[in-house]
């Protein structure tokens, strides 16, 4: 698909192709770090108003994956997301970028990621909180575009 229908989710474009995601949790008291191993995708919607984001991949030995639904809401002018995971969780969060950092938040995760290597690779570093007030990392992944 070319431009998307909506002049704002241009800035989503960044994020089209397919990618290679490695990485790993940070280790916890009586949980030793995990790596991770994904495959992501970002693709136009049909329609180009919404970007699509299945996710396939383990951490550790366990298997994973969900989808992530980004779009616009023109009447608060922000991205927000929807990502539906393998174990039936669904998660909402603001998307923003500010002086090249792409942030997520949602109320008990988030995330900063920026984007290096001409936009081929985004390192993500992702944080969780039990209460939504004290955050604490939870993994980093590295995505490298292969397509």
């Amino acid at each position: 698909m070319s431009a998307p229908a909506v002049p704002e989710l241009e800035r989503l474009s960044v994020f089209i192709g397919r990618w290679l995601t490695e990485g790993e949790t940070v280790a916890e008291a009586g949980a030793p770090a995990a790596s991770i191993v994904a495959s992501d995708v970002y693709q136009w919607a049909p329609g180009g108003r919404f970007v699509m984001h299945p996710a396939y991949g383990r951490i550790g030995s366990t298997g994973v994956g969900g989808l992530e639904v980004i779009g616009y809401d023109p009447s608060t002018q922000q991205f927000q997301t929807y990502f539906f995971d393998s174990q039936g969780n669904i998660e909402r969060e603001m998307l923003s970028c500010r002086d090249g950092v792409w942030t997520w938040q949602g109320s008990r995760a988030r995330c900063r990621g920026v984007f290096s290597d001409d936009n081929r690779t985004l390192t993500a570093h992702h944080e969780r909180s039990d209460d939504g007030e004290q955050w604490q990392p939870s993994m980093t992944v590295r995505l490298r575009k292969i397509d």
